[in-house]
C-alpha cells in the first residue's frame, strides 16, 4: 500500500465517524492536558552539558565528592554585630537546623512541623558552612587541643609529684617538707603547660592566656579579624566565610543525587528556615537566600508561567486574526487542531520524563504555528461541505503535498541533534515529534471536525464567529489596507519574476550573501540578568550578593591522584591559585573588588606559612583538622581535592573567556589530573555553543542539505527538487540581515530558532511549488499556473502565514526580555520567510520552466545536414 492509500484511508475512516474520533481525540487531549500540567522546569546540569562532556563529568565528580551546587544564605549586617553578640548563637543555630543535626531525643527548634522539623526528617543537605560553625568548631578543636594536653600534663604532674616526695623522703626530710616538694615539682609541671598554652593561642593567633569560648568576644575577634587591615576588616583566608566586613555567608551543599523536585523542595525549606523568629538577628539587616542554581531554578519557572500566559492571548489574538483572513466555513478549526496537537506533544513529552527546559518552552509557539499552517492547507482543500468521498478525494490530491512539507520540515530539525548542548537536541527531537503530531491531528482531527460541522454557515459558533468578525471588523481597516497593499506588491513581485526571474533571483541571492555575512556579526547577549525580569526576587537577591561580597557564583577546579599530601602537589596547588587570582585582578589588599575572581575554601588554605613541607607534617596538619574542615576540600581518601574561586555575574562570554585563562594555566604534576568544573562554566561553554556564528551557519548549511535530500528521495528527481530550495536557502540570509539592521540581539533562547527559518520557508515552498505542479498538470500555461498558485494556496499561505505572526507578535510586549527578544526573531523569521518565498519562488519556477524547455527545443528542431554528406 502506498502513501496515498494510507492518508486516503485515514480521511477515509475520520470522515465516516467523524463524532467518534473527536470524542477519542477529546479524551486523548485531556489526558494528555493532565500530564502535561505535571512538568516541571528544569534546570539541571544535564540539559547544558552532555554526559560525555569533560566538563559535566568533572562537575558530577564533584557533586558526588564534596556535595551538590551551594545555596547560599548571605547574612547582611556588620560583622562586629554578628559576631560578637548574641547573634553568633543564632547563626550558630540556625546552621544547625539547615544542617538537619538534631540532638536524640531533643525537639527541633520551631516543632517537627517547621522547616527544621522537615530538614531532620527529610534529610536532603550534606553539609553546612557557616560563621557559627566554624567558629565553634574552631572553639570545640583548639579546647579539645587543650584538653589532650591537659590530661597529658595532670600525668606527667602526677609522676613528678610523686618522684619528688621518694627523693625528699630518701633524704630524710619531714613529711611537711616532703609535701612542700611534691607540690613545687607538680606545679613546675603545669607552669609548663601554661608556657605552652601561651604558645599555643600564639599559633592561632588568639593573642589571650586563657581557653576560649564561642561567647568570648576577645577570642571571637582575633581569630576572625585582621587588625593590619582595620578593626573591623576579616582576615583575608576567610573570605568565603566573611567576604566582606558588612556580611558573613552560609553555604548549604545539598546532596549528590537529588531530583528537581526534591532540590525544590529543599530550596523551599532553606527560606522557610531563615524566615523563622527563632533565628532573627538583632540590629542586623537579616538574611538573603541566593545562589546561581535558585536563580537558574526560579528564572525557569518565570519564563515558564510568563509564556504560558502570553500564549493564551496569542491563542485569542490568532483566532481574531484566522476569522478576518481565512474565507472559509468552520475558519476556527485550524486553531483547535493547532492547540489539541501542542496538547498532545506535551503530553508524550512528560509520558517519556523528559526535562522542561527552556529550549522545549520554545517550541510551544513555534509548534503552534507550525500546527496551524498544517491545518489551513489541508481545510482549503476540502470541498465545501465535505463528506467522505471527496474529503478522500482531497486528501489523495493534497495530502501528499502537505505530508511531503512536513516531513522537509521535521527533517530541517533534525540538524538540531548535532548541537553539543543537550537542551537544544530535546528541542529539535520535540519539534519532530510535534510536527508529525500536527500533521495527523490536522488529517484526523481536522477532517472529523469538518465533516461533523458539515461546512454549515449557520449554527451558535458559526454566528459567533461572523459576529465577532462584525464587532471588530472597522477596526481592522488599518490590517485591511495592509493587506491590500501586500496583495499589490505581490501582484507586483509576480509580475517581476515572471518578465526577469534572473534579475529578481540575482537580487535575492545578494541580499542573502550580505545577511550571511552580516550573522557573523550578530550579537548575542548572554548577561542573564538583562534576560529575565529586574522585579524577580530571585534577580534582586543575586545582585544584592554581588554587590555585597563581590562575588556571585563558584568555578571548582577538580584534582585527582593517587596521594595528594605529597607536598610537591600541594605547593602547585597553591601557585595555581596565586595565579589565577593575581590574573583575575585579585589581592589581599584590595579584596574582591572588581577581580573576576575571589578566593574561595580550597586545600592550600589549610597549609598556611610553609606548613606542607614533608608527606608526614602534611598527614599530621589534615588530621588534627576537623572534618568539617577538611571534607570541603579534601576527600577521606586523600585522592580528590578541591580548589574553589568565587566568580562575578557577568556576561556568559565574559565568564567563558575567565574559564578559558583558567584552564591555559592548568598544568598539574605527573600523575595528577585537574579539571575545571561547576555551574558557571557548564553555562558559559553552553553559551559558546550557541552563541558561534559559524556553528549557527554550519547548523543552517547541514539543515539545507538533509532538506534537499529529503525532497530529492521524495520527488526522485533533482530537476524537482532544487526548485523549493533555493528561495529556502536564500531566507537564511534574508532573515540574518533583516535581524542584524534591526539591531535585534539573538539570546540563549532565540538563537536555537536559526532552524525555523527553514522550517517555515520549507514549508511555504513546497506547498506553493506543489500547487503549482497540479495546476500545470491540468494543462495550464506556466503563468497562469502561477497566478492560479498563488490565488488559491497562496492565499492560504498568506492566512497562516498572518495568523502565526500574529500570535508570535504578542510575545514581544513580553516583560521578560528573552521572551520579548524571542518573539521579535520569531516574527522576523516568519515575515521573511513568507514574504521572500512568495516573492523569489515564482522566478525560480520560471527559470527551471526555461531550463527544462532548452532540451526539449533541441529535440524539435530538424537536424542540420553536413553538406559533405550525401543525402
Amino acid at each position: 500500500m502506498s502513501a496515498v492509500d494510507g492518508f486516503e484511508r485515514v480521511v477515509r475512516a475520520a470522515a465516516r465517524r467523524p463524532r467518534v474520533v473527536l470524542a477519542g481525540l477529546a479524551v486523548l487531549c485531556a489526558g494528555a492536558a493532565v500530564l502535561a500540567l505535571g512538568l516541571k522546569p528544569s534546570a539541571a546540569t544535564s540539559t547544558l552539558a552532555g554526559r560525555s562532556s569533560d566538563t559535566y563529568q568533572a562537575t558530577e565528580r564533584y557533586r558526588e565528592r564534596f556535595g551538590d551546587h551551594a545555596i547560599l544564605v548571605l547574612v547582611r549586617g556588620p560583622l562586629q554585630q554578628l559576631l560578637l553578640t548574641d547573634n553568633l548563637g543564632r547563626l550558630l543555630a540556625l546552621e544547625g537546623c539547615l544542617s538537619g543535626n538534631k540532638p536524640e531525643g531533643q525537639t527541633p527548634t520551631g516543632g517537627e512541623r517547621s522547616a527544621c522539623g522537615a530538614l531532620a526528617r527529610e534529610k536532603p543537605v550534606q553539609v553546612v558552612y557557616g560563621p557559627g560553625t566554624f567558629i565553634n568548631s574552631a572553639v570545640g578543636e583548639i579546647q579539645d587541643q587543650l584538653k589532650t594536653q591537659l590530661d597529658a600534663k595532670g600525668v606527667q604532674a602526677r609522676r613528678a609529684s610523686r618522684a619528688a616526695r621518694r627523693l625528699a623522703r630518701r633524704q630524710g626530710r619531714s613529711p611537711a617538707a616532703q609535701d612542700r616538694v611534691a607540690k613545687a615539682a607538680e606545679q613546675l609541671v603545669y607552669a609548663q603547660f601554661v608556657r605552652d598554652l601561651l604558645q599555643l593561642n600564639l599559633k592561632y593567633g588568639l593573642g589571650v592566656d586563657k581557653a576560649p569560648r564561642l561567647d568570648d568576644p576577645d577570642f571571637v575577634s582575633t581569630l576572625v579579624f585582621d587588625p593590619s587591615r582595620g578593626a573591623t576588616t576579616p582576615k583575608a583566608r576567610f573570605a568565603y566565610l566573611f567576604p566582606s566586613p558588612a556580611s558573613a555567608m552560609i553555604q548549604v551543599r545539598l546532596k549528590p543525587g537529588l531530583g528537581d523536585a526534591e532540590r525544590e523542595r529543599a530550596t523551599a525549606l532553606v527560606r522557610d528556615a531563615v524566615r523563622m523568629p527563632q533565628f532573627a538577628l538583632q540590629n542586623a539587616d537579616g538574611y538573603t537566600v541566593t545562589g546561581v542554581p535558585v536563580l537558574a531554578q526560579d528564572v525557569t519557572a518565570a519564563l515558564t508561567g510568563s509564556l504560558v500566559r502570553l500564549l493564551l492571548i496569542a491563542v485569542l489574538v490568532m483566532a481574531v486574526v484566522l476569522a478576518l483572513v481565512f474565507r472559509r466555513p468552520l475558519r476556527l478549526v485550524p486553531l483547535a487542531v493547532a492547540l489539541a496537537a501542542v496538547t498532545l506533544t506535551f503530553g508524550l513529552m512528560a509520558l517519556a520524563g523528559a526535562p522542561l527546559t527552556m529550549a522545549s518552552i520554545a517550541v510551544l509557539p513555534v509548534l503552534l504555528g507550525l500546527a496551524v499552517d498544517y491545518a489551513i492547507q489541508y481545510q482549503s482543500r476540502i470541498p465545501v461541505p465535505p463528506g467522505p468521498g471527496s474529503a478522500a478525494l482531497a486528501a489523495r490530491r493534497a495530502v501528499p503535498v502537505i505530508a511531503t512539507a512536513a516531513l522537509a520540515t521535521a527533517a530541517g530539525f533534525l540538524v538540531l541533534l548535532l548541537s553539543p548542548v543537550p537542551m537544544v537536541r530535546g528541542f529539535g527531537v520535540l519539534l519532530v515529534l510535534g510536527v508529525g503530531v500536527a500533521f495527523a491531528v490536522a488529517l484526523t482531527g481536522g477532517t472529523a471536525a469538518l465533516v461533523a460541522l458539515g461546512g454549515r454557515r449557520s449554527g451558535p459558533l458559526a454566528r459567533s464567529t461572523c459576529g465577532a468578525g462584525e464587532l471588530i471588523r472597522p477596526a481592522t481597516r488599518p490590517l485591511r489596507r495592509v493587506g491590500a497593499a501586500t496583495g499589490r506588491v505581490g501582484a507586483a513581485t509576480l509580475r517581476a519574476a515572471l518578465r526577469r526571474p534572473g534579475r529578481v533571483l540575482a537580487a535575492g541571492l545578494a541580499l542573502a550573501v550580505v545577511g550571511w555575512a552580516a550573522d557573523t556579526q550578530t550579537e548575542v547577549r548572554s548577561d542573564l540578568q538583562q534576560l529575565v525580569p529586574q522585579d524577580l526576587p530571585a534577580v534582586r537577591d543575586l545582585d544584592t550578593l554581588q554587590h555585597t561580597t563581590g562575588v556571585a557564583g563558584e568555578v571548582d577546579v577538580l584534582i585527582e591522584g593517587d596521594d595528594l599530601t605529597d607536598p610537591d602537589v600541594i605547593a602547585w596547588m597553591a601557585e595555581f591559585q596565586r595565579r589565577v587570582l593575581e590574573d583575575a585582578g585579585y589581592s589581599a589588599e584590595n579584596g574582591c573588588g572588581r577581580a573576576a575572581l575571589c578566593p574561595a575554601l580550597s586545600l592550600p588554605d589549610l597549609f598556611q606559612g610553609g606548613a606542607a613541607t614533608d608527606r608526614e607534617r602534611v598527614s599530621g596538619l589534615l588530621d588534627a583538622v576537623p572534618p568539617y574542615f577538611s571534607q570541603a576540600v579534601i576527600t577521606a581518601d586523600r585522592r580528590t581535592a578541591n580548589l574553589a574561586f568565587g566568580i562575578r555575574l557577568a556576561p556568559l562570554g565574559e565568564q567563558g573567556r575567565v574559564v578559558d585563562r583558567m584552564r591555559a594555566r592548568l598544568d598539574p604534576p605527573p600523575g595528577v589530573t585537574a579539571r575545571i568544573a561547576g555551574l558557571p562554566v557548564l553555562a558559559a561553554e553552553a553559551n559558546a555553543a550557541l552563541a558561534s556564528p559559524w556553528r549557527r551557519i554550519g547548523t543552517l548549511v547541514a539543515g539545507l542539505a538533509v532538506v534537499g535530500l529529503v525532497l530529492l528521495l521524495v520527488f526522485r528527481r533533482w530537476s524537482r527538487a532544487w526548485v523549493p530550495l533555493v528561495p529556502i536557502a536564500l531566507a537564511t540570509g534574508w532573515s540574518a540581515l533583516v535581524l542584524f539592521l534591526l539591531r535585534i540581539p539573538l539570546n540563549p533562547l532565540s538563537a536555537t530558532l536559526g532552524a525555523l527559518v527553514i522550517a517555515i520557508s520549507t514549508e511555504f515552498a513546497v506547498l506553493l511549488d506543489g500547487r503549482y505542479r497540479e495546476e500545470r498538470a491540468a494543462g495550464r500555461a506556466p503563468a497562469d499556473a502561477l497566478r492560479a498558485t498563488y490565488r488559491s494556496t497562496g492565499a492560504a499561505v498568506l492566512a497562516s502565514g498572518a495568523t502565526a505572526i500574529a500570535g508570535f507578535a504578542v510575545l514581544a510586549f513580553s516583560d521578560v526580555r528573552m521572551l520579548q527578544e524571542l518573539g521579535i526573531v520569531t516574527v522576523v523569521d516568519l515575515s521573511v520567510s513568507l514574504l521572500g518565498v512568495l516573492a523569489v519562488l515564482p522566478a525560480v519556477i520560471v527559470l527551471a520552466e526555461r531550463r527544462a524547455a532548452r532540451p526539449r527545443r533541441r529535440r524539435r528542431a530538424p537536424a542540420r545536414r553536413d553538406p559533405a554528406v550525401p543525402a
